[in-house]
């Protein structure tokens, strides 16, 4: 008969799927009369009531005798195991052709006497990967054999019914574990926090991990790690956290992996120190960072837009003399342009094939858009050409890069060529592209030409979004034709009428700065900006595109109003003055926020530090300096390195040197 359609005929609840299953009928059939244990067939609904399924009905005292002089009889016996001379393939073989328990019962029949060792069965067992077939072999060599039972052959059968997503049967087997007097282990307690983790029930996962702690049963660290990764992947930082606690204080080290896990971990929950910290607290102990640990930490510092932090990163990085990797150059040549050091990006790209890494795509691309926010335009054109000669293939970003590149240097017939040229190679053009043409032709004074793309691109069935729909409207209402605007605002898809905060979010959120400025100014006049977070918008905008003087004219709007910048407003516009080289009045916002009440991060109060130290003010980077250090809450590290590297960009080694050995210092290192 068919292997599949084995049916289970004991009647533990484990051997009742909790959905239909190929090896199993709605037949149940009992056990013999003489058989030792019979089960109440009970559904469960939650683990805390798994102790009945496991109840026995029916243990009459004669045979609990029987079995316990049973029991004391073969310990007596010296059994000669047959393990060399059967053939393990075979009997699996067999077993798989079995199809409910009284087959496989009699199929074994032969070995009742135990003249197989409890390793052979157990290696049987793991052998064996149908839930179902392993749990009746489990109860043969259990109740019919008479084996002592073994933690070893439970583990094996719990791993099965977790893989087949049996989570009852688990709970149920741990009960009956108990039951039967076998000490869980650590691979018990693995295994079903594994499972159970992976699947998302992590708080079941996580109540294993407290049983395991209870039974005074010692995780390894594959264990602690892959809790540390799941509870990653659930976005829950603050368990990870926890966990990562419980694997120190159990005594075991972190490797490498588990470390890297932690520091992405931080870097999620925008703990930014303690994520650093762990390079500090791996070189203690042994653990050397590579290449992920840097990145992981440099791409960290790059989504919370910490550019100079993330700098510094990459400085301690080559330092170490810690190999580079592909996405590590590519994230350091973006990290070179937004910090405006364009040569670097461009020395670290042309240096890439001396490390024997190939740039890709990315790369490229990369460099394409730094060289254009440098204004260097004959460099990204030769780039972009050379890209061709080499065959590299070339992307929508691309093109789109270029494009936006030809718009900045008022090339639009160039830009527009592009675009030809890009569908005919098999670039099919996006939204961006689109919008970036009708913002050069509209910049251009051709709003001809823009109004026909736009036109053409309606009738063609190409999906038009809000980011294609405003740039179009504020091509018109440059151009005074209000009429034109209104109509295209009334076949948006949301309300009749979008306010102007929706439409200039949408735009700087698109980069789109020519027509969120305008859009900007005209609702500013109008009084119709009430929310700061519009404000905070341009002003991240402008500081993205460095234009640092409409930075300073929106915060001078913000404050007009009345309303209060938070600390990451403050930073850009901070910046923004030691860009335009206004330090005295960087040092007035600075000092006006303090007083108003606001807290900053330490990010600001190092910036104010840098402002300082490129003045020339070595006096005020000295009394900040001290004000800093004596705050409890000031990352003090962090801090001494900040003016340690002011003094050594002013050339001042004597005072660099001073507060490097500030940093050696032993009662520093214990704050």
């Amino acid at each position: 008969m068919a292997a599949s359609s084995f049916s289970v005929t004991f009647l533990h609840v484990h051997s009742i799927p909790s959905s239909p299953s190929p090896y199993a009928t709605t037949q149940c059939f009992p056990r013999n009369a003489d058989h030792r244990i019979s089960f109440s067939v009970l559904f469960a609904v939650s683990p805390s009531s798994t102790k009945d399924i496991w109840r026995r009905t029916s243990v009459s005292q004669e045979t609990t005798l029987s079995s316990a002089s049973h029991l004391s009889y073969r310990r007596k016996q010296q059994v000669v195991y047959l393990d060399h001379f059967i053939d393990m393939d075979e009997l699996l073989s067999s077993i798989k052709r079995t199809t409910n328990e009284q087959e496989l019962y009699a199929l074994m029949s032969p070995y009742k006497g135990r003249q197989l060792s409890i390793r052979f069965m157990v290696t049987l067992l793991s052998r064996e990967p149908d839930w179902q077939r392993s749990l009746a072999l489990l109860d043969w060599i259990n109740e019919e054999a008479l084996y002592t039972p073994s933690v070893f052959a439970y583990n094996v059968v719990i791993r099965n019914v977790l893989r087949a997503k049996q989570w009852q049967l688990a709970y149920g087997l741990f009960d009956e574990m108990r039951q039967r007097a076998i000490s869980p282990d650590k691979y018990t307690y693995s295994t079903l926090i594994t499972h159970f983790g992976k699947e998302g029930m992590f708080d079941d996962a996580l109540s294993w991990l407290q049983k395991m702690e209870q039974d005074r049963v010692t995780g390894d660290l594959v264990l602690y790690s892959n809790l540390i990764e799941l509870s990653r992947k659930l976005c829950d930082y603050s368990k990870a956290i926890s966990i990562f606690s419980r694997l120190k204080r159990s005594g075991i080290s972190p490797d490498l992996v588990a470390y890297n896990s932690m520091i992405n971990v931080f870097g999620k929950a925008r703990l930014f120190w303690e994520a650093r910290s762990l390079l500090q607290e791996m070189r203690s102990m042994g653990v050397i960072p590579d290449t992920v640990s840097y990145s992981t930490l440099i791409t960290m510092y790059v989504e919370n837009q910490k550019f100079v932090e993330a700098l510094s990163v990459f400085s301690e990085m080559k330092k170490a003399k810690c190999p580079l990797d592909l996405t590590t150059c590519n994230i350091m040549i973006d990290i070179y342009g937004q910090l405006d050091m364009a040569k670097e990006a461009d020395k670290l790209f042309w240096s890439m094939r001396k490390m024997g890494i190939e740039p890709n795509v990315v790369s490229y691309n990369t460099l394409l858009r730094v060289y254009g926010e440098a204004e260097l335009f004959g460099e990204a054109i030769h780039l972009f050409r050379l890209m061709q000669r080499k065959d590299i293939t070339q992307n929508v970003v691309t093109y789109n890069t270029m494009i936006k590149i030809y718009g900045k240097s008022l090339e639009h017939e160039k830009a527009n060529n592009l675009m030809k040229e890009m569908q005919s190679k098999g670039i099919e053009p996006n939204a961006i592209t689109y919008s970036t043409i009708i913002s050069i032709w509209a910049k251009a004074g051709k709003l001809d030409r823009a109004a026909m793309l736009f036109q053409k691109l309606r009738t063609s069935g190409v999906e038009i979004d809000q980011v294609l729909y405003q740039t179009m409207i504020v091509a018109y209402e440059r151009a005074g034709l209000v009429g034109h605007a209104k109509r295209l605002l009334h076949e948006l898809k949301h309300l009749d009428n979008i306010p102007r905060e929706i439409a200039i979010t949408i735009l700087a959120r698109a980069g789109r700065v020519e027509e969120a400025t305008w859009v900007f100014r005209q609702a500013y006049a109008a009084g119709e900006v009430k929310d700061i977070a519009v404000f905070g918008c341009m002003i991240d905008l402008f500081s993205r595109n460095r234009r640092h003087s409409n930075v300073i004219e929106v915060f001078d709007k913000m404050r007009g109003a009345g309303y209060f910048p938070n600390s990451n407003m403050i930073a850009l516009v901070l910046n923004a003055y030691g860009k335009l080289r206004e330090f005295e009045k960087a040092d007035a916002v600075y000092k006006e926020m303090q007083e108003e009440g606001c807290v900053f991060p330490d990010e600001v109060h190092f910036q104010m530090l840098s402002l300082y130290g490129a003045r020339g003010s070595f006096d005020m980077v000295e009394s900040l300096f001290g004000r800093l250090d004596s705050n409890p809450n000031i990352n003090k590290k962090e801090l001494h390195l900040v003016v340690a590297s002011i003094y050594e960009r002013a050339n001042r080694l004597n005072d660099a040197s001073r507060i490097i050995n500030h940093i050696g210092d032993n009662d520093f290192l214990n704050r």
